[in-house]
């Protein structure tokens, strides 16, 4: 069990690099006609184009979560719930909290959370696919950390 356990947990932290790789280099490269309307301020509507790159990782951990049940629950299975657990931190962090599409998590003052919203806030000042920064999304450079603590000590 303690295998399973180090097994989901190393996928989790494995997905912030697929991520931030997948975000960098298939979003801001050739599937950029999927991921564009993401970053276009104010759009009127709920979904996005770029909504669809949920299934790029769902439709994996499901097939993992499957053939791994059918196999004893083995190490497959817990690859695919690390890539859902992944998935839903995303969800929660990027959805909920930095673009507010459901409205339910509005300001936090965790030095966490404030440096996650500069760094996408950062990513967003660059409206095309070129001259990006930050692509990751729950591990965020050391700067922002930084600044995030230096604001909430002037608060």
């Amino acid at each position: 069990m303690l295998f399973n356990i180090l097994v989901l947990i190393t996928t989790f932290i494995v997905m912030e690099g697929v991520a931030w790789a997948t975000h960098k280099y298939v979003m801001h490269g050739f599937l950029w006609n999927l991921h564009e309307d993401h970053h276009i301020p104010n759009h009127d509507h709920f979904l996005e184009k770029n909504d669809t790159f949920f299934l790029v990782f769902a439709v994996p951990s499901f097939l993992l979560c499957y053939f791994g049940s059918q196999q004893g629950f083995n190490w497959m299975f817990f690859i695919g719930v690390g890539i859902a657990v992944y998935g839903m931190a995303y969800f929660f962090v990027h959805e909920i909290f930095i673009h507010q599409r459901i409205k339910f998590l509005r300001n936090s003052n965790n030095v966490y959370f404030r440096a996650i919203r500069k760094a996408h806030k950062v990513h967003h000042k660059h409206l095309g696919k070129e001259h990006g920064e930050c692509f990751g999304m729950l591990w965020v450079p050391i700067k922002y950390f930084k600044e995030a603590a230096r604001s909430g000590k002037r608060r």
